[in-house]
């Protein structure tokens, strides 16, 4: 079987210098000669070639064990960019396997839609800074996106602050700045399924000192405002946020109590818990 771009056979059956990552009751091989295949039929579903990544195994593999941990096999493998830096936010979009956005922790947002083949800058000239903490997409809508600016990893004098939240209804085009300013780092964003103009920020804050903008904040009208719902203290910042997909309406959020001075980071305290509406 052989899992690749098009059924023609052509195609499938030349040389291909790709590294192909495949579970556990499958083999990895470099193939750097023709393989031969029976035809069209061997074809057995969309390709990932664009990254060289693909599935190919006989059909008497079928028939090993199947008690195997799923994927146990597969490997990790750079996409790129290799000038982009460190990255603690990433997207995708439900039912296109090829397009994603992430965030650097010093670019600010890139995106493919090729399977990381090739990725483009799509916030040069667009933002107040650089770093990206936190990047969402509407499942309802995939041209609508967030971007939560401050990297929520801090790492001493390397962490770099944000301007607030940005947002795109175009898939990433353009880009409009839509508040929280103060909040300067932001470590998570969750979309309301159904409702692209529904969404709800974790900021962390401030890593440096205490900070009142610290929480969970809350928009109904795509950014136009926003309201505080969850703030326990100026030391204590909302490090992640989940959303019930079987219920948007149960959140949960991690609430961490925080300074990160020059010389050490101060981890927990009092303010320190997780919280569920």
């Amino acid at each position: 079987m052989l899992d690749c771009m098009t059924a023609d056979a052509e195609r499938c059956s030349g040389a291909w210098p790709y590294e192909y990552l495949l579970p556990e009751d499958f083999v990895s091989f470099h193939y750097n000669a023709p393989i031969p295949f029976a035809g069209p039929d061997d074809v057995v579903g969309p390709a990932a070639s664009h990254g060289g990544v693909g599935l190919i195994g006989a059909t008497a593999l079928a028939a090993q064990e199947a008690d195997a941990p799923p994927y146990a096999s597969m490997r990790w493998r750079n996409v790129g960019p290799y000038r982009g830096g460190r990255s603690v936010a990433v997207a995708g979009i439900p039912g296109d396997p090829l397009t994603f956005y992430f965030g650097a922790a010093g670019g600010g947002v890139w995106k493919t839609t090729d399977g990381g083949t090739t990725w483009r800058n799509v916030t040069d000239g667009q933002l107040g800074t650089s770093s990206v903490g936190a990047l969402a997409v509407a499942e309802s809508d995939p041209n609508v996106i967030y971007v939560g600016m401050g990297e929520h990893s801090i790492r001493g004098v390397t962490t770099s602050h944000g301007d607030g939240v940005y947002r795109s209804t175009d898939a990433g085009r353009t880009w409009t700045h839509v508040g929280l300013e103060e909040t300067r780092a932001i470590s998570r964003i969750r979309v309301h399924p159904d409702d692209p103009d529904l969404v709800f920020v974790a900021a962390q804050g401030a890593p440096f000192g205490p900070s009142p903008e610290r929480g969970v904040y809350r928009s109904r009208d795509g950014g136009e405002t926003w309201e505080l719902v969850l703030h326990v203290d100026a030391s204590t910042g909302a490090s992640d946020l989940a959303m019930d997909s079987t219920n948007p309406r149960i959140l949960y959020a991690a609430m961490w109590d925080h300074d990160r001075e020059p010389w050490v980071i101060r981890s927990g305290g009092p303010g320190s818990g997780f919280w569920k509406s």
